[in-house]
């Protein structure tokens, strides 16, 4: 499921954080990549650990717990700390998969990565290129979104991003372990949810929308994994 979030940031907090990243020290984007994806990785991020990237994480993160949408869709259990990235000057990053496992920077942890995220701080009209492209089995999704709205999509997906040619390119990515590690079980989840929702606004108090609440939890409780 590849599912997109708007306004995970306020356009006051994106004014902030391009002010913060603006004024940040950005190094060879292939640091983070594994053995394959730096062969097919150009373009350059904030160190992991920097102040701004602590900063501005803890600002990504303490939104996506307010997002009714995002938790969701990810019944997230753990996220790994988010980074940032740029791209400009033709720089682009070839098909790839994620790595499957990420160690916590400065911890024991890892986590398993089942899903993967990339949240805008530039918008579609400050660069050319620059589409974030996912591969499923319905073919490949352009993705191109506003300041402060984020996509979330499976890390088994294969993707890759076009070439900057025009403006910069500023993102967050960071990756997602789920309490539900099958994607298709997470879909099944998610529709269920939505549907309940949408049964409890438009006919409040029916008794079909507790019994579907039972189901979702009682399918979360068979399937989460902690």
């Amino acid at each position: 499921m590849l599912i997109s979030i708007p306004d995970v940031l306020t356009p006051q907090q994106v004014a902030e954080a391009r002010v913060i990243l603006d004024q940040a020290e950005w190094v060879d984007g292939r640091v983070t990549a594994g053995h394959q994806s730096a062969k097919a990785k150009d373009n350059v991020q904030i160190p992991e650990g920097h102040p701004a990237a602590r900063q501005l994480g803890d600002m990504i993160l303490g939104a996506l717990g307010k997002n009714n949408l995002f938790l969701s869709a990810a019944l997230p259990l753990r996220v790994f700390p988010p980074l940032f990235n740029k791209y400009s000057g033709g720089q682009s990053f070839g098909t790839h998969v994620d790595n499957a496992i990420r160690q916590i920077p400065g911890t024991p942890h890892r986590i398993r990565t089942d899903l993967s995220a990339t949240l805008f701080f530039a918008g579609p009209e400050e660069y050319d290129g620059g589409e974030l492209c996912v591969e499923d089995a319905y073919g490949v999704k352009k993705v191109k979104l506003p300041p402060g709205h984020m996509v979330l999509y499976p890390a088994t997906s294969l993707h890759h991003v076009t070439p900057v040619t025009r403006g910069a390119r500023i993102c967050s990515f960071f990756w997602l372990q789920s309490m539900i590690r099958d994607d298709g079980k997470r879909t099944l989840l998610f529709d269920l949810d939505m549907g309940i929702q949408r049964l409890s606004a438009d006919h409040p108090n029916h008794p079909s929308a507790v019994q579907l609440t039972g189901v979702y939890h009682n399918l979360l409780r068979q399937w989460a994994e902690m």
